[in-house]
C-alpha cells in the first residue's frame, strides 16, 4: 500500500470520529445547561477548551456564549475541527481513495456531508438543532459500520481503525480534563445531586452512561467515572481499550516497533495509575501525560508509514 493512500484513510477516519464527537459534546452540553438550577453557570465555553480551539475561537468572536460557540462548532467553515470542516475534510479524503473503500460508504460520506451543509441553519435553533446533531452522529456511526461490514480487514483497514481510536482516545481525555475542571469543585450539601448529574454528563458525552450503569450498579460518582473511562478494557470509548485497538492493528503491519514501544508504555502508565484517588491538579497533569503520549505515537505512526 502506498504511503499517501495509508496516511488519507488514517485521516478520513479520524476526521469521521471528530465530527461524530463533537456532535455529542454540543448537544450533550444543551441538555445538561438544562438540568441544573440557575444559579450553577457552566456556559459553552468550556467545549472551546475542550477542542482546543481557544485561540481560534477569541480571534473570530469576542464573546463565547451560545450562538457563537455553537457556529463556531458546527458550521464555522475557518474552522477545521467545525463538524462540517472535518466532514469536508473527510469527504475530500474518501473521494482521493474511492478504489480503496467500499462505494458505499463513499456515498454515505458525501451524503452525509451534503446533509449537514445543506441543514445548517437548524443548528441555530434550540429546537431543531438536537435532530440536527443526532443525524450527524448516526451517519457517522453508519459509515463505521459500513466499513467495517464491507471493507477488507487488511492493512487499509488497519489504518483506518488506528485513525478512528487515536481520535477517540485524545477526545475522551479532553472531556475529562475540560468537563472535570469545570464540575463545581466545593459544592454545599444542597447541590450535590447536580454534581452527579454533570459527571451523568461526562458519561453522556462518551454514550457510556448505560454501560457504566450496568457494569458499576453503583449511582454515578467521580472515582468510578474515571476509573471507568481511562482504565475499562471492554468499553470501546475508554482510553485503554482504544489504545489496545491501537495496538493490535500496529502488529499486522511491518516495522512497528517504535510505535509500539510507545504504545506499550503509555498502557503501563494509565493502568498503572490510580486516577480516583488524583485530585483536580493532578488529575490535569496526568491527563497532560497521556495527551502527549498519544501525540508522541500518532508522530512515530506517521514517521514510519507516511
Amino acid at each position: 500500500m502506498l504511503s499517501r493512500v495509508a496516511n488519507t484513510i488514517y485521516w478520513m477516519a479520524r476526521y469521521i470520529e471528530r465530527a461524530e464527537n463533537t456532535a455529542r459534546l454540543v448537544n450533550v452540553n444543551g441538555h445538561l445547561l438544562l438540568d441544573l438550577p440557575r444559579r450553577v453557570r457552566l456556559g459553552w465555553a468550556p467545549l472551546i477548551d475542550i477542542t482546543g480551539s481557544h485561540d481560534g475561537f477569541f480571534s473570530r468572536y469576542e464573546e463565547a456564549d451560545e450562538r457563537h460557540v455553537v457556529r463556531f462548532l458546527v458550521t464555522d467553515g475557518a474552522n477545521p475541527g467545525s463538524i462540517l470542516g472535518s466532514l469536508q475534510l473527510a469527504r475530500e479524503n474518501a473521494r482521493t481513495i474511492r478504489d480503496i473503500i467500499p462505494r458505499e460508504a463513499w456515498e454515505q460520506v458525501n451524503q452525509l456531508y451534503l446533509q449537514a451543509r445543506e441543514n445548517a441553519a437548524a443548528s441555530q435553533s434550540r429546537r431543531r438543532r438536537e435532530e440536527y446533531l443526532r443525524q450527524i452522529i448516526l451517519g457517522a456511526q453508519t459509515i463505521t459500520g459500513l466499513l467495517a461490514g464491507t471493507m477488507t480487514h487488511d492493512e487499509g483497514y488497519d489504518f483506518l481503525r488506528m485513525g478512528r481510536n487515536l481520535e477517540r482516545a485524545d477526545m475522551t481525555t479532553r472531556i475529562i480534563d475540560v468537563r472535570s475542571a469545570s464540575l463545581l469543585p466545593e459544592l454545599s450539601e444542597e447541590l450535590t445531586p447536580f454534581e452527579n448529574i454533570q459527571w451523568m454528563s461526562v458519561l453522556k458525552s462518551l454514550t457510556a452512561y448505560q454501560m457504566y450503569r450496568r457494569e458499576m450498579r453503583l449511582r454515578v460518582r467521580r472515582p468510578d467515572v474515571l476509573a471507568f473511562l481511562l482504565q475499562e478494557r471492554r468499553f470501546p470509548r475508554s482510553f485503554y481499550h482504544a489504545t489496545c485497538e491501537v495496538e493490535s492493528c500496529l502488529r499486522n503491519l511491518p516495522h512497528h516497533e517504535k510505535p509500539l514501544e510507545s504504545l506499550a508504555r503509555l498502557q503501563k502508565k494509565v493502568l498503572a495509575a490510580k486516577p480516583q484517588k488524583l485530585q483536580q491538579d493532578e488529575l490535569h497533569k496526568f491527563i497532560d501525560q497521556l495527551q502527549l503520549g498519544l501525540a508522541k505515537v500518532h508522530g512515530q505512526i506517521a514517521a514510519t508509514y507516511f
